[in-house]
């Protein structure tokens, strides 16, 4: 058996074990050195917590999963990303079918200045789906899906910037199933909210586990160890260490994970 069969074999296998798979990934800003070598299984229907003190490279590699630091001026990457089959950097990927398989939840509510419907419809109606019957019924089930039907049911047409925060957000995750992802990705999305709206999106994240893929970024250690199945550490563009949460923040294998979860540094 040749080399190359082999590799095709390995990656097979590891597609079928894990949603996401990332190996030696570096990731460079022009000079600078952002991502240092990482590689990272992810398995499916989990949530994973990227923690880490600020400019430590959690959202940088969270955004490598939908190619968002595409846009950023100087970005270079080098190593393996794979989402199910596919390694998503290699040519001819289009971008535009992946960011619809992965979707994207950022820390503050950006809801367009439309009505609820039009938000959560915004998806679908770019890709040039038609359909009033099949967006009604994609909007109403992300809605329920977000937990947020019974609050705007009946008033829909209404704008989306009338929403409270928490609402907002949740409005947001709702645009984001709407195009029915596998994998949700999510950059603090409860950092701008008040304590209660935060329970509320918590609990929405470990409902959505059972359908979706789920990673997010989080400043709130407690959140992580309360929502996430695996929790990884990062510190300056470097994975510390990535276990299952429990491990993480009651026997940690390295002394910098110690001392961040135990707030001596960061």
């Amino acid at each position: 058996m040749t080399k190359k069969n082999i590799d095709i074999q390995t990656e097979a296998l590891v597609v079928e074990k894990y949603k996401l798979h990332a190996k030696n990934v570096n990731v460079f800003y022009d000079d600078f050195q952002a991502i240092k070598n990482i590689s990272m299984n992810i398995k499916p229907n989990s949530i994973t917590s990227f923690i880490g003190p600020s400019g430590c490279g959690k959202s940088t590699f969270l955004r490598l999963f939908n190619r968002m630091n595409d846009y950023v001026e100087g970005f270079k990457m080098d190593g393996r990303i794979v989402i199910d089959d596919a390694n998503i950097y290699k040519k001819g990927i289009m971008v535009e079918q992946l960011r619809k398989e992965v979707g994207m939840v950022f820390q503050k509510p950006n809801p367009f200045p439309k009505s609820i419907y039009d938000n959560v419809a915004y998806g679908l109606t770019i890709q040039g789906i038609k359909d009033k019957k099949l967006i009604d019924q994609r909007v109403e089930k992300a809605l329920k899906q977000a937990d947020l039907w019974n609050e705007v049911k009946d008033k829909l047409k209404k704008s989306a910037l009338a929403l409270s925060g928490g609402q907002q957000q949740r409005l947001c995750i709702a645009r984001t199933l709407a195009v029915e992802p596998s994998i949700l990705l999510m950059d603090e999305p409860t950092s701008a909210l008040d304590p209660i709206s935060t329970a509320k999106i918590e609990e929405l994240i470990h409902h959505l586990k059972e359908e979706y893929t789920i990673i997010i970024v989080t400043h709130n250690m407690q959140q992580a160890s309360r929502i996430s199945d695996y929790t990884a550490f990062f510190y300056l563009g470097e994975l510390i260490e990535f276990d299952k949460t429990k491990k993480i923040f009651t026997n940690p294998e390295k002394k910098q994970t110690e001392n961040y979860i135990t707030g001596r540094f960061g």
